[in-house]
């Protein structure tokens, strides 16, 4: 227990590193809340810096997702429940960073990152999956937040057809209903019509 509470706790951590947020301080000395969507991830760090730096903290958002999960694998830990704690600690140190008052980002970018190494040779090929989800409904709608939040659910649909453990399943869906909760507004412009498209 003692060592799950530990893995919980780093993954958080690692996961509340406001990626977005510190890179544009440095090179416009602002604060990426004030300006767009308010949020902390990758795509609002494109309306400031521009599209290779979106890439960037989109990169690095996934990675320190896995970080905390990889750390607590190598260790010895394969119960499914703990590794989904373990791995939601991330997503939710994204977008409740305690650094920045518990005020991030949407958490896409690191949900993606957990999910590649949740399920070993399996939520690969889902996450891949997941993107192509992703690419598709961001093509052909040129709404980023829907894509986003499709993906997600869309992952959640290959973990149960492919009868991963159901701690990976509720996981994947827990995760797809925070993405939505997240993009709760940009969902209700969505409807309404106001919406910005990429």
């Amino acid at each position: 227990m003692k060592e799950a509470t530990f893995w919980i706790t780093l993954a958080y951590l690692l996961g509340s590193i406001p990626t977005g947020f510190l890179l544009v301080k440095y090179f416009k000395g602002m604060d990426i809340r004030s300006f767009g969507s308010g949020n902390t991830g990758a795509n609002n760090v494109r309306r400031i810096l521009g599209k290779e730096w979106a890439i960037f903290v989109a990169i690095i958002d996934m990675l320190k997702g896995v970080l905390g999960l990889l750390g607590a694998m190598a260790s010895g830990m394969a119960d499914p429940w703990v590794l989904s704690l373990i791995a939601l600690a991330g997503v939710f140190g994204h977008n409740y960073p305690v650094w920045l008052k518990f005020k991030g980002g949407k958490g896409v970018s690191t949900s993606f990152g957990v999910i590649f190494l949740l399920w070993p040779l399996n939520s690969f090929a889902i996450a891949m999956m997941g993107g192509v989800v992703w690419y598709a409904v961001m093509r052909t709608t040129r709404y980023v937040s829907l894509a986003s939040v499709s993906s997600l659910f869309s992952v959640a649909f290959f973990f149960f057809i492919l009868g991963a453990p159901l701690a990976f399943t509720l996981f994947s869906l827990l995760l797809a209903l925070l993405a939505a909760w997240r993009h709760y507004e940009n969902l209700e412009r969505i409807i309404n019509g106001t919406e910005n498209r990429i």
